[in-house]
């Protein structure tokens, strides 16, 4: 499991992945009938991403509404792996792959196939009720498929994650302890309620007293005037909304957005 440290060595000092948001692919129902569509929008977002310097790039199948609860079918998983090789193709940061809503068996096997250094599961431990229905874990059949095939894909894991709701009351620091000592998390993702919503300053405190030496990740609503806060709390952040044309989630990246937002989450900015 990596540690601040070692997170650090891999992904840079408070690394910021960019976000690319997958036009909708083949099979859901607002897909267009180009896949070189989808490619073409993801290579400019790349693009935009790399020119405004950041660590890294995530991306997901974020316009395959309404998602699945379960497995996603095998058309998406060809889509992604093509769209992540023609990214490759352009850019040597490291890449991590999200397939929504909660497959992190196929987001293994994509990252594997691509050569993409992370994974989010937006649900590794115990159960949430989301807008899918209940999303259970499945970190048991996930770390024993990674052992078997590329040990070194790094895992992030929400912890509460966004557009959902745990199923009783819980313990935050007993839900990230078990993310980390029981499903064997790499790094712990922190959101807010719902895509592009600032997650609770409190909640980093909260879990970093209880694992002082595990990645903390902003995973939703960082922008370039909070950042310098959240760079006291986090030890990375995935950005997809505040670094879109004018901030609407549905734009493109702009890369001088992109700038802004790395130079504000420095250290000391």
């Amino acid at each position: 499991m990596l540690t601040r440290s070692t997170f650090a060595t891999q992904f840079g000092n408070h690394a910021v992945f960019g976000m690319i948001h997958l036009l909708p692919l083949p099979g859901s129902p607002l897909f267009r009938g180009s896949m070189q569509e989808v490619i073409d929008a993801a290579l400019r977002d790349a693009a935009a991403i790399v020119k405004g310097d950041a660590n890294g790039l995530m991306v997901e199948n974020f316009g395959d509404v309404p998602f699945t609860k379960g497995p996603v079918e095998a058309e998406t998983i060809a889509a992604m792996t093509v769209a992540i090789v023609a990214i490759r193709s352009e850019t040597s940061l490291p890449i991590g792959v999200n397939v929504l809503r909660a497959d992190s068996i196929a987001a293994l096997g994509i990252a594997v196939a691509t050569g993409a250094r992370l994974i989010r599961v937006n649900v590794l431990t115990g159960a949430m009720l989301t807008d899918q229905g209940i999303i259970e874990s499945n970190a048991y059949d996930l770390m024993r498929k990674r052992s078997a095939l590329r040990g070194d894909v790094a895992v992030l894991g929400d912890v509460l994650v966004k557009h959902a709701h745990p199923l009783v009351a819980t313990d935050i620091q007993q839900e990230a302890k078990d993310l980390r000592e029981r499903a064997l998390a790499d790094a712990i993702v922190i959101s807010g309620k719902e895509t592009g919503a600032e997650p609770d300053a409190e909640r980093f405190c909260s879990i970093r007293s209880v694992l002082a030496d595990v990645p903390l990740i902003v995973g939703s609503g960082l922008t370039i005037s909070n950042a310098r806060r959240f760079s006291t709390l986090a030890d990375a952040a995935i950005v997809g909304s505040a670094i879109k044309l004018n901030g609407v989630v549905s734009n493109g990246v702009d890369s001088e957005r992109v700038a802004r937002l790395v130079e504000a989450f420095k250290p000391g900015s």
